[in-house]
């Protein structure tokens, strides 16, 4: 069996999800960890037996032969991780957001584009099972052509206990949540052509926005209401799912708590209940995520052995940075924002 060797730059508290994901496959072996704290990085290989862990990049490249740099740093390291993955040759795979703004964003993908490397980013959210199924529901017609969508991510979960860093962000929720929502959009109902965008900053101990209110006009005639908060206490919590109500010219279908599937025709209501994969390594509150984690890191795997074309390259994620800074661009102007093509 061939087996795709991957060093792991990063320890922080989305690794445990990456590097949980990736030993699901017998295909995978994870050869080393970097984190700027080595205690770090022990702690992290510990708790998964990966003896091999550093605070220097570089002495994982002079140590170690493999064939991936899988990047699970802060943003603001991602370029200059890329470019040292290229200059050894190495593949690629970045975690979302792709870069703090969209030069870098579009520096990165150059770089590994005329370096011949192939690059991908973890986009995870449309791997979720619930959202896979909504989109097979809506390739079966079952509610005719969409027409509008609404989508929520609106939570008061205290993310800042497992993730203080994302309290000091200037740009916080659009790079953070709206990289996974804008995503989604994309991948129901196809590319954006124009945007417009509100944000707000209601707790005040966030440096950047933690409200964004979006509408996406699609190409395809769907607009899509892409709602996200930080700061929304509601009657029943639904951390850390995205909640979704389509209309289609015969029908509509909402995805709630659950999660669960509720479509609407003329012939009346069906329900159906989406169970997600449970693993060992995963945290108690995050359950949709998990089984999302290792459907991306599997069709990644799948590109890299030849198997298939994976969803989530940097070429297709870099048309969800564009909305990314096109919201930002939009809140800043108060004005509908053209997204170039």
């Amino acid at each position: 069996m061939k087996k795709v060797k991957i060093a792991v730059f990063g320890c922080g508290f989305w690794s445990q999800f990456q590097i949980g994901g990736w030993l699901e496959f017998p295909e995978v072996e994870i050869v080393a960890l970097y984190n700027r704290t080595l205690s770090r990085a022990q702690a992290r290989g510990g708790q998964f037996g990966i003896g091999n862990c550093y605070d220097d990049p570089e002495a994982v490249f002079r140590n170690h032969d493999f064939d991936v740099v899988d990047i699970i740093t802060d943003v603001d390291t991602h370029c200059h991780f890329v470019e040292l993955a290229v200059r050894h040759g190495k593949d690629v795979i970045c975690q979302k957001p792709m870069a703090p703004d969209f030069e870098t964003a579009q520096q990165m993908l150059l770089l590994c584009r005329e370096a011949g490397v192939r690059y991908y980013v973890h986009e995870n959210y449309r791997w979720q099972p619930q959202i896979r199924r909504v989109k097979r529901l809506l390739e079966s017609g079952v509610i005719g052509e969409p027409f509008r969508a609404r989508t929520a991510f609106n939570t008061a979960y205290p993310v800042f206990v497992n993730q203080p860093f994302l309290a000091e962000l200037e740009q916080f929720a659009i790079t953070d949540q709206g990289s996974h929502q804008f995503d989604v959009c994309r991948f129901l109902f196809g590319e954006v052509s124009s945007l417009y965008t509100r944000t707000q900053t209601v707790n005040r101990g966030v440096k950047g926005e933690d409200v964004v209110t979006t509408v996406l006009q699609m190409k395809s005639g769907v607009v899509c209401n892409s709602e996200i908060s930080f700061a929304s206490l509601l009657e029943r919590e639904a951390f850390p799912q995205t909640l979704m109500l389509i209309e289609g010219s015969k029908g509509s279908m909402r995805l709630d708590i659950g999660p669960e599937i509720r479509v609407t025709t003329k012939n009346g209501t069906t329900c159906e209940t989406v169970t997600p994969e449970r693993y060992s390594w995963q945290h108690p509150d995050y359950k949709v995520e998990p089984p999302s984690i290792v459907s991306c890191n599997g069709s990644i795997l799948d590109d890299l052995l030849g198997r298939g074309k994976a969803e989530t390259t940097g070429e297709d994620n870099f048309e969800t940075v564009k909305l990314v800074f096109s919201a930002y661009e939009s809140a800043r102007q108060n004005a509908v924002v053209h997204v170039k093509g």
